[in-house]
């Protein structure tokens, strides 16, 4: 599932190559996952891109009319291709014309130069592959504004990196949500971005058990667990920086310290890692994870 660091890369990526490019053409191979009739589709086309931002685990795009919010869920990826590439097919394909403006003025510095950048000349396509159909794309037009489901103020809090969720906020906030420490870290209403993968990489880093209660946690866990937060988002969105582009279809986990490492010696003192569940599985250290 792509969660805070995947969508911060595509975020940024997408836009230092697409940002005030036309959309020439939007077609739905797979009409389940887009959540717009066939005429607001068809509507786009001509509409020019004019940010690539993230929210949450949403990667959203902003045209001149219309916002597209895409929630990937467990399954869904994104590939930027040249057009008639094969790899990869997507469920939903938008094609991008020549860059008709002078292309975004705040851009990551990572992406600066990058040889994967598409010319302003060339066409180029983003493609949506969900092969479960779980994740989903809305199309909001801005004459016909509604809400996207899971996006409300009830539903999604601060960004789980945003510089204004300081530490006092967030000793506020946990104050106000109860339940296990995944479940928390993965609860999209305390703090958003942070899935199954992620929420087992900062528990990690926090030395703090994922079964444990939010209620058990004393001052200076809470704020281990804000530095954990913090600390490694920071470090795998720098490692996935160098080693996504330019096939951003494929996810990167490889690099995570614990996630998926069952049975495995735990990297800091070398106990075997446990796991518990099935496709959402929950990896810890018993050892050094109190």
């Amino acid at each position: 599932m792509p969660e805070l660091p995947d969508l911060t890369i595509l975020a940024d990526a997408f836009g230092a190559a697409l940002i005030d490019r036309t959309i020439d053409a939007a077609s739905a191979v797979d009409p389940l996952v887009l959540r717009a009739t066939p005429a607001e589709l068809a509507a786009i086309v001509g509409d020019r891109l004019l940010q690539v931002r993230r929210r949450g685990k949403f990667l959203i795009l902003e045209t001149d009319r219309t916002t597209i919010w895409a929630a990937p869920m467990l399954t869904g990826r994104f590939g930027m291709v040249a057009p008639g590439v094969a790899r990869p097919k997507g469920s939903v394909v938008l094609r991008f014309g020549h860059r008709v403006g002078p292309g975004p003025i705040e851009t990551a510095a990572w992406v600066r130069g990058a040889e994967w950048l598409p010319a302003p000349e060339a066409s180029i396509e983003l493609r949506y592959l969900d092969p479960t159909r779980m994740g989903k794309l809305y199309l909001v037009p801005a004459d016909n504004p509604r809400e996207v489901p899971g996006t409300t103020p009830a539903e999604l809090g601060p960004d789980a990196d945003d510089p204004a969720l300081t530490l006092d906020e967030f000793r506020a906030r946990i104050r106000r949500h109860p339940g296990e420490l995944k479940s928390l870290l993965r609860n999209q209403a305390f703090v958003a971005g942070i899935g199954n993968a992620y929420s087992d990489e900062i528990l990690w880093a926090a030395r703090l058990n994922p079964f444990r209660r939010r209620s058990s946690l004393a001052g200076e866990e809470v704020d281990a667990l804000y530095a954990a937060i913090r600390e490694t988002l920071t470090w795998s969105i720098a490692i996935l920086r160098a080693r996504v582009a330019p096939t951003f279809e494929k996810q990167v986990r490889d690099h995570l310290r614990v996630h998926l490492r069952g049975g495995l010696p735990c990297m800091r003192c070398g106990a075997a890692i446990s796991q518990v569940g099935g496709r959402e599985a929950t990896s810890y250290c018993r050892a050094c994870q109190r």
